[in-house]
């Protein structure tokens, strides 16, 4: 009977409800501060429990709050890793889950983080300009010791460039200037720029006597050996100045005409006309080089590399023709101008003048052959000549009074350098 009855207790007490293993006060405050907690599911106990235990028996269902927190110390801690220990599978994968995700928000949160690539942020812009700059402060001393050798190699080449250059920038601003004082330019100085001009030429022809540099003015190929790109791209480059040369050398001729001969109105039109025909030269100059470039082939390369030089060469004509076509279309309208006579107004009467005020409102001066333009303001005939070089409407009320605005007449070059 007895036995029955100890048997009776202890199925009583296996049967008992589970128990909830909850973290004591300190952990629950610990929780509280910190604002994180987690609840997990334990395993399901599949060993049955043993006759003598005096101890509950593994439950169905046991909420286990871990906390998230570090800041717990000793028995907490302790607590919590034996707990961490029966946690499923799914609760360890969460937890990690969890620590790769804050380490990689501290890693996004790091301001040294240079930023995504493919996002177009400015700091991979700045960390590339970075590396570039450090790349350029690395390469400078190698830069400057392979540009030293190239000066010393074509050390003659860059003094004739250099030379070519400044005569052309003095001589342009001269001729401009001599335009602009009309009657009152001085001849002995146009007649310097010209004699400048001359001998510039024939130095630089005898200096290169050898090369045979003349003969691209008449279209045909110099004798360089052997005549690659860039020896094609200086002979280019140095018939280019000269043609403009030439012209310049044309316009101080021009202005050393008494005005007799050749007013300042007919003086504008006859160094549009130049300019004009420069330009059309300095653009058919280039083609005859060029086109024996690209043609030329190494007979090792053989057939396929002809094919495709001869192509190319067409090609390239066929936009040089197109080309040409606008310059020819400009200097067309320009003999039309020179032949016409244009006029931008009609003398004005005396009664008109007076009206005005007898100033001209360009050089506030007495009116010298005073015109009227189609808006009724009255100017120097000089002056409103000087105007129209490089404007196309009146200076007063801005009415359009020509097409299109002839800059060239003012005596100036064009800067362009036509090298193809």
């Amino acid at each position: 009977m007895k036995l029955r009855l100890q048997n009776d207790s202890r199925a009583v007490k296996v049967s008992e409800p589970p128990t909830v293993m909850q973290p004591n006060s300190s952990q629950e405050d610990t929780h509280a501060r910190n604002g994180l907690s987690l609840t997990l599911q334990a395993e399901h106990p599949t060993r049955t429990a043993l006759p003598g235990a005096t101890g509950a028996a593994h439950p169905d269902n046991i909420d286990v709050r871990v906390p998230m927190s570090g800041g717990a110390a000793g028995d907490s801690s302790g607590a919590t890793s034996a707990r961490r220990s029966r946690v499923n599978p799914h609760g360890h994968s969460h937890s990690h889950g969890h620590a790769r995700g804050q380490r990689h928000s501290a890693s996004d949160a790091d301001p040294t983080d240079a930023g995504d690539p493919d996002s177009g942020e400015p700091s991979t812009s700045l960390s590339e300009l970075r590396c570039l700059f450090r790349w350029l402060q690395k390469s400078l001393p190698f830069l400057v010791i392979l540009s030293a050798k190239l000066v010393i190699q074509h050390a003659l080449g860059l003094a004739v460039g250099v030379g070519l250059f400044t005569t052309f920038l003095y001589v342009n601003k001269s001729i401009q200037t001599q335009v602009f004082l009309q009657d009152r330019h001085a001849k002995l100085h146009c007649a310097w720029l010209l004699l400048l001009l001359v001998s510039s030429t024939l130095l630089l022809y005898y200096t290169f006597l050898p090369q045979t540099l003349y003969n691209c003015l008449v279209f045909l190929s110099p004798t360089i050996e052997p005549l690659g790109f860039w020896e094609v791209l200086w002979a280019v480059g140095i018939t280019n100045f000269i043609i403009k040369f030439l012209f310049m050398g044309i316009k101080c001729l021009l202005l050393l005409l008494p005005a007799s001969l050749v007013n300042y109105r007919a003086q504008g039109r006859w160094l549009l006309l130049s300019e004009e025909l420069a330009q059309v030269y300095q653009g058919l100059a280039p083609a005859p080089l060029w086109f024996f470039y690209l043609v030329t082939y190494q007979e090792a390369d053989g057939a396929p590399a002809l094919t495709l030089g001869i192509l190319l060469a067409l090609l390239y004509l066929i936009l040089k023709i197109l080309g040409l076509y606008g310059q020819w279309t400009s200097l067309l309208k320009t003999v039309k101008i020179l032949l016409k006579s244009e006029h931008t107004g009609t003398a004005a009467t005396r009664s008109q003048c007076m009206e005005a005020g007898d100033v001209c409102p360009i050089c506030q001066g007495e009116y010298r052959e005073p015109q009227a333009l189609i808006c009724q303001h009255i100017f120097c005939d000089e002056c409103i000549a000087l105007w129209f070089n490089r404007e196309k409407s009146c200076p007063l009320c801005r009415t359009v009074i020509t097409e299109k605005v002839y800059k060239w007449r003012d005596g100036a070059t064009s800067p362009h350098l036509q090298i193809y």
